[in-house]
């Protein structure tokens, strides 16, 4: 491979991370003790040798230094100088405890780690964007060449046109041609030996299904010979939205197309963790409002204080939901779906309570039970399910991979779906939580539903 001095990038890291490092340690004990002369003296003479070997042995074991272009950028660096620092002080640390070195001042070596992580992350972001700017000018760059053309070969070269600190130079395409492509082609598979020796290509980006295996075979096995690297490309984007993974049998890589944010254990350990203890601090805190709530509903109107109806759950499980009755007794037999706040079968009190949001609130007993979390899709009758099947299935599909929930982003935004058009611009909205589920949205959507419940905005 032509490095074009990207070798010395290991050096020049290993060699200031020292500089930084012993910088580091002189210039806390300087703040600490007002001079440098004891620094070269025991007890401080051998623990500024063990800092040096601990972080040389570091290097040599877990080889910081290589990062790919695509990853050589602020947050993976500062990431990973932390991480290091973290191993050095606890080794540190360890050895502090093996000599029963409480000589040692603490706050020399607190000063020193937090002087290295500002030196080396300076030094980092100051190499990167010199770096940066050093092949947005041409030099330090890589050539590369497509193999099998269409969309995908053409998303690859945008991607480097508009990231030109990346330094790779886009040399052509190669494919077989054909009417349809002979006009975006370098050549065929036949010239792509010759142009790569000739244009000093380092890297072969492979397009898959585009390249057959007999081709791709040939270009992998002359790659040693021909000094490039070979990278397939595979277009996984419209599969890794929805938490595709992959898993290795052996050597053999297979892509996982299920949903697995909620397969996570850890996130669905947490999550049912948290839908039990909110659930049951609110129907214990709320018993007396639910008291009261429950003799206005039954005084305002006839008929029994909760409501009962069969909504849709996670795989497509039907169960009972339960609210406080917003509506006049047996309104659901005079017609299925409801026309929003203007819909006669509605109470004046059922109205107010579904400005507040509060009618819901027996859910929680629908989350004690399993059948429903605080936050989730919000579950539907079986003829909003129909019209969603028969409109939008793929994307129901979505939503049925998730436990629905008393409120949800879709609730938050919409509120209330009072037609098919609405129904669907809803369901599209909670696909938003699937993609982006996570404890910190679950609180900021119960954040923006007593929101929604104190401003008397619910729909």
């Amino acid at each position: 491979m032509r490095h074009r001095y990207s070798v010395l990038l290991f050096p020049l890291h290993v060699f200031f991370d020292f500089v930084c490092l012993n910088a580091a340690f002189a210039g806390a004990y300087w703040l600490k003790f007002g001079s440098l002369t004891g620094i070269a003296q025991p007890p401080y003479y051998s623990l500024w040798i063990v800092f040096n070997v601990v972080w040389a042995g570091i290097v040599l074991v877990a080889k910081p230094y290589v990062f790919p272009r695509q990853l050589f950028k602020a947050g993976p660096l500062l990431t990973k100088l932390i991480m290091l620092t973290m191993i050095h002080a606890a080794i540190v640390a360890l050895f502090w405890i093996l000599v029963k070195g409480y000589y040692f001042s603490r706050i020399q070596l607190l000063e020193t780690y937090l002087l290295f992580v500002v030196l080396g992350g300076l030094f980092r972001v100051g190499g990167l964007l010199f770096l940066q700017s050093y092949r947005a000018r041409g030099f330090n760059s890589r050539n590369y060449v497509v193999v099998g053309y269409g969309k995908l070969a053409e998303t690859i070269r945008d991607f480097y046109t508009v990231h030109p600190e990346m330094g790779f130079h886009f040399r052509g395409f190669f494919d077989w041609q054909s009417p349809e492509n002979q006009a975006h082609l370098q050549g065929d598979y036949t010239q792509l030996a010759s142009f790569v020796a000739q244009r000093n290509i380092d890297c072969i980006y492979c397009c898959l299904p585009y390249v057959d295996n007999a081709q791709l075979k040939l270009i992998v096995d002359l790659a040693e010979q021909g000094n490039y690297q070979v990278k397939l490309l595979v277009d996984f984007r419209g599969f890794l939205t929805k938490g595709a993974s992959v898993e290795y049998h052996d050597f053999l890589p297979v892509l996982n197309l299920s949903p697995q944010q909620m397969g996570d254990m850890r996130v669905a350990f947490f999550k049912r963790s948290f839908d039990i203890g909110f659930s049951f601090l609110v129907l214990l805190i709320g018993s007396p409002l639910f008291l009261i709530l429950g003799v206005i509903t039954r005084l305002t109107s006839p008929g029994p204080v909760i409501f009962r109806q069969k909504r849709v759950g996670r795989s497509g499980n039907t169960f009972t939901i339960y609210k406080f009755r917003s509506m006049h007794r047996d309104a659901d037999q005079m017609q299925q779906h409801s026309t929003g706040s203007s819909d006669s079968r509605i109470t004046a009190w059922g109205q107010v309570m579904r400005k507040t949001r509060i009618d819901e609130l027996p859910q929680f007993l629908n989350v004690l039970q399993g059948e429903m979390s605080v936050v989730g899709p919000r579950p539907l009758a079986q003829y909003d399910v129909d019209v969603l099947m028969h409109d939008k299935p793929h994307e129901y599909y979505r939503i049925l991979t998730l436990k629905p929930g008393i409120t949800s982003i879709g609730q938050v935004k919409l509120g209330y779906a009072a037609t098919t058009n609405e129904l669907v611009e809803r369901m599209n909205v909670d696909i938003e939580y699937l993609e982006r589920i996570s404890f910190r949205y679950d609180m900021w959507i119960i954040a923006q539903t007593l929101r929604v419940m104190v401003q008397g905005r619910g729909r």
